[in-house]
């Protein structure tokens, strides 16, 4: 898929081959992994310099010397997930019904409002606070106030 706005190729252009860990840029050429000077050690660098200088459609590539395609050493983990939901397209629909009316129900519970507290640690407390709220007011409804506190009590 080309860039609509740049007319540069995008980094959808250049297929990954996990099995050889190389990319396979848009000409054919293969962009292996080069040897990490960054100080970002979580993302893998790859290129190919001699095919680069040489390459046609370099002009559409890159406007450096070389095209680089950077890659999160982690994102094999993604990779998996997009093929996941790709092969599953309601699971996000399935995700939203089950997720987000706790977050609605919550919501309405405070009555729209903001959380009470600020700094990272205390909003995690009130949060769990009310998610724990939620949890023992549902397995009331789900099982009743008895079955709960004896397995409270046990």
């Amino acid at each position: 898929m080309i860039g609509i706005k740049t007319g540069m190729f995008s980094r959808d252009d250049f297929v990954y081959d996990a099995e050889q860990d190389h990319y396979i840029c848009p000409a054919g050429a293969t962009l292996t992994k080069a040897t990490a000077r960054s100080d970002r050690r979580d993302m893998d660098q790859y290129r190919n310099l001699a095919s680069c200088h040489t390459c046609a459609l370099r002009p559409r590539c890159t406007p450096e010397k070389v095209k680089r395609v950077m890659r999160w050493k982690h994102e094999g983990v993604l990779d998996v997930m997009q093929a996941r939901l790709d092969h599953m397209p309601d699971a996000m629909i399935q995700r939203r019904k089950t997720v987000e009316h706790v977050f609605g129900t919550l919501k309405s519970w405070s009555s729209s409002a903001h959380l009470l507290t600020k700094a990272l640690e205390k909003v995690r407390t009130e949060m769990s606070l009310s998610v724990l709220a939620y949890n023992i007011k549902r397995m009331i409804l789900l099982f009743g106030a008895q079955p709960l506190i004896q397995a409270i009590r046990a």
